[in-house]
């Protein structure tokens, strides 16, 4: 018998590791078919499903995810984007086949984070690490629900980048958002692979699996485990997550966008014009009580330069409600000092 690590590993998570089936009531699939489709749609019922897809409820399997227990009273760590419909029923399926009604307890609403509950005790769990002490070529295992069907299958890589950043829909109703932070791996990450654990081969789970890039090979990302821990200890102090809001819309600054918009500057985050539909400061908002207006840059936050390397969204992530942020500010040819007080994302 082989004595790997990875195989002494994945005994030791494989326990605490969940698929999550996605269902849905053929009525509330029905009224989500485009007004503009229905009259190219045949006469009758529009949703062809055959009986046996269909169960007593009248409910139809739509997809499918990943999750980990990560406290033995039930509570289960996944994507929001798995997790997302409000109204989609959710079922946990443990790793010995039991099934579960899934309860939402909370969603991240910048990251891609949710946790979930079960009713059950004594569960096996995966411990959390801690994604800050990651380096460039660790060892890692990538566990979950392959393709909604291919349950427990596993992937072993390394880590290829730190703080990655994507643009992403994280789910099929929202816009594109971008992720920032993320771990990147080579590890085989799969459609159904979404929520699952990236871990460590001490069996910590280091972060959640949660993106891949069709037509690429080998690149997969995973949301860093801190950010879930971050979620976490607010569900527990507040019985729901805190996020701090700064409300405004920006563009980064780099020495390409300078030339094309000539801008006096090659860094920082540009406030906007109106877009249609579109605040780019939102009202009442701490960006406008502070007096943010359209069209400023902002070059600095606490004495650090805004780059594409190191955005707004990036220092949102080490902040919390009622923290303030000093802002130097470019208006035109005017360089403005401002204090900007983080209220609660809601």
């Amino acid at each position: 018998m082989e004595k790997s690590p990875i195989v002494a590993t994945i005994k030791k998570v494989m326990p605490a590791v969940v698929s999550i089936m996605i269902s849905k009531s053929l009525r509330d699939i029905e009224k989500e078919i485009p007004p503009e489709v229905l009259p190219f749609l045949p006469p009758g019922p529009h949703l062809q499903i055959p009986e046996e897809e269909i169960d007593a409820h009248g409910m139809v399997k739509i997809g499918g995810g990943s999750g980990f227990i990560v406290d033995a009273n039930g509570i289960i760590l996944t994507n929001k984007h798995v997790i997302a419909d409000s109204h989609a029923q959710y079922t946990v399926i443990t790793n010995d086949n039991k099934k579960f009604t899934g309860q939402v307890l909370a969603r991240d609403p910048i990251d891609d984070v949710a946790i979930l509950k079960i009713d059950a005790k004594n569960l096996p769990i995966i411990k959390l690490g801690n994604s800050s002490d990651i380096e460039l070529g660790q060892t890692v295992l990538a566990v979950g629900n392959a393709l909604g069907i291919f349950k427990n299958t596993v992937s072993a890589g390394i880590i290829s980048g730190l703080f990655r950043s994507i643009r992403a829909a994280t789910d099929a109703k929202s816009p594109p958002q971008e992720l920032r932070g993320l771990l990147q791996t080579d590890a085989a990450i799969n459609p159904g692979n979404s929520g699952g654990p990236l871990v460590n081969l001490d069996g910590e789970a280091i972060g959640i699996n949660t993106a891949i890039v069709f037509g690429a090979q080998n690149l997969g990302f995973a949301i860093p485990v801190n950010y879930a821990k971050r979620d976490l200890d607010d569900l527990k102090k507040f019985g729901r997550i805190k996020r701090p809001l700064l409300g405004l819309r920006y563009l980064p600054i780099d020495d390409n966008m300078k030339e094309k918009m000539k801008l006096p500057v090659g860094y920082g985050a540009l406030i906007p014009g109106k877009v249609p539909r579109t605040e780019s400061i939102i009202p009442n908002s701490p960006a406008a009580k502070a007096g943010l207006k359209e069209k400023d840059i902002i070059l600095e936050c606490d004495d650090k330069k805004i780059t594409p390397d190191y955005a707004i969204q990036d220092i949102l992530e080490t902040k919390e409600v009622g923290d303030i942020l000093n802002l130097k500010v470019l208006r035109g040819k005017k360089n403005l000092n401002l204090k900007v007080t983080l209220t609660e994302r809601k």
